[in-house]
């Protein structure tokens, strides 16, 4: 498994090894960037193997990402699979370039929210790979699934927070983790919220900012109400924005025209 996982310029290391490795690549390229930027993501490889179905044909055996200069690199899930819509491209650590968002589903455990980042490895001839930066725990139980709401700094900190909607069929709870120095911590969370149907290709609402900061777009968990929350001070508080008649009133949610 080491010997693919050079081939292809994937590792899964640790945030001290990944910190040397940049140390020796900067003094060995004589302070030269050997980084490319993430250009695209998308999963790969449709499998029926977990066969849950919340996301009809989401599910998914791998992960690809195109850096710059035309390097694609891939990734098998292992003993899970990738399900979701796609894979999201957000700069969380602050440094100016994107990382990958994911969701990746253990055959035994069910559904955690991954984020996957380059980083230095001299052991490729390109001088970096991809890793796995930072994971939720998860959920718990097979087929208990989570869906991605977005990312931002929500509260001005200075901090990405990732929101997500745990179990967006059951528990129906908004949960909000901040990204920090290569940790995942949670900060919030809120119940009675969901973005997904059983059945749906795609994942309401999402993050929008009208001018006077980000906002979470969900709908209630009975799908009447659409719903706006925010984050400041450790807090979320929620407001009541319109009735929830079809995706179309989602979009136009989204586009601050509710």
């Amino acid at each position: 498994m080491l010997a693919m996982a050079r081939r292809h310029g994937l590792f899964f290391l640790p945030r001290h090894v990944r910190r040397a490795a940049l140390v020796s690549l900067f003094v060995l390229a004589g302070g030269a960037s050997a980084f490319a930027d993430i250009v695209s993501a998308r999963y790969v490889d449709p499998t029926s193997v977990y066969a849950h179905g919340a996301v009809p044909e989401g599910e998914y055996a791998g992960i690809e990402f195109r850096l710059s200069g035309g390097r694609v690199l891939t990734s098998s899930a292992g003993e899970a699979v990738y399900e979701d819509t796609a894979p999201r491209l957000v700069d969380v650590n602050g440094d100016g370039t994107p990382e990958v968002l994911s969701v990746i589903s253990y055959f035994d455990r069910g559904a955690a929210l991954r984020i996957w980042g380059e980083v230095a490895d001299a052991t490729t001839a390109s001088g970096t790979s991809m890793a796995v930066l930072a994971e939720t725990p998860a959920i718990g139980r097979r087929h208990r699934w989570l869906a991605v709401v977005g990312a931002a700094d929500l509260d001005g900190d200075g901090y990405v927070e990732i929101a997500y909607i745990d179990r967006p069929h059951l528990a129906k709870t908004l949960r909000v983790w901040r990204y920090r120095d290569g940790t995942l911590t949670q900060v919030a969370e809120q119940g009675g919220l969901t973005n997904h149907r059983i059945g749906e290709t795609h994942i309401s609402g999402g993050i929008r900012d009208c001018g006077d900061g980000p906002e979470m777009i969900t709908a209630t968990a009975d799908w009447t109400r659409i719903i706006a929350t925010r984050f400041a001070d450790g807090t979320l508080t929620t407001r009541d924005i319109g009735r929830f008649t079809g995706r179309r009133s989602m979009t136009e949610a989204m586009a601050c025209r509710g």
